[in-house]
């Protein structure tokens, strides 16, 4: 029997291991797996790589992570705002490796491991810093740039309902991020809010099919997340 409904986060993040490529879901607070975080802070793997849009707002969260001292590099499109304090010191003080990757470009290198593309090429960087020691190519008279997939060794992911199978629906904009990356990953680890029965999802309304979900784990809804973030009903 199929079932990969795992009794804790802890369970659940066992195996990751120092040096390990960790994408993590969310747009800031949005669809941002707080518990398991939490759980990768507590399962102390260090040297990590991380992808995620942001690095982190305040104190709690992805910033947590930042601060313990286990994530070596970041893989973002947007690192820096008013309360990112903690990867702004980190990255002034050299103890933090930074790619920054337009976001649009950071979604389809994530897709594009997922899709088993080599990569694409992109007008999105040409000409600037971010396109130096990059393939460039002209195409139809308009430059473009040559962007690698992003693989990773697990994806952690936040959704709303799931089943033993692994198949998983989101909350509205939550979704963002979770279902490029579960496909993106060796081992995508999902937490949920509700865990249904089999065959009770609408094969409609799947979102991730459980072939690209190894683990989930259910977790309590709280009534705010991370960072202040007001926490959806």
């Amino acid at each position: 029997m199929i079932d990969k409904l795992r009794s804790s986060v802890r369970d659940a993040l066992a195996d990751i291991h120092d040096g390990a490529t960790v994408m993590i879901g969310g747009f800031g607070g949005a669809g941002q797996p707080a518990e398991l975080i939490d759980g990768l802070i507590a399962h102390g793997a260090r040297d990590l790589v991380i992808v995620n849009n942001n690095a982190g707002n305040g104190d709690t969260g992805l910033a947590a992570l930042l601060k313990n001292g286990q994530v070596r590099k970041i893989i973002c499109s947007f690192p820096r705002q008013a309360d990112s304090h903690v990867f702004d010191a980190l990255y002034r003080a050299g103890k933090l490796e930074l790619e920054l990757v337009p976001q649009g470009s950071l979604a389809e290198r994530i897709r594009a491991a997922g899709a088993g593309i080599g990569g694409f090429f992109t007008p999105t960087g040409y000409g600037t810093d971010l396109a130096k020691g990059k393939e460039t190519r002209e195409i139809d008279g308009r430059m473009y740039v040559f962007e690698s997939p992003i693989h990773a060794d697990f994806a952690l992911i936040k959704a709303e309902q799931g089943d033993r199978w692994g198949n998983l629906t989101y909350r509205k904009t939550a979704r963002n991020f979770g279902p490029i990356m579960a496909m993106a990953a060796k081992v995508s680890i999902a937490s949920v809010h509700e865990v249904l029965e089999l065959g009770s999802i609408d094969p409609e309304h799947v979102i991730t099919p459980g072939l690209f979900v190894q683990r989930l784990v259910q977790v309590p809804r709280t009534a705010t997340g991370p960072a202040g973030f007001k926490a959806a009903a």
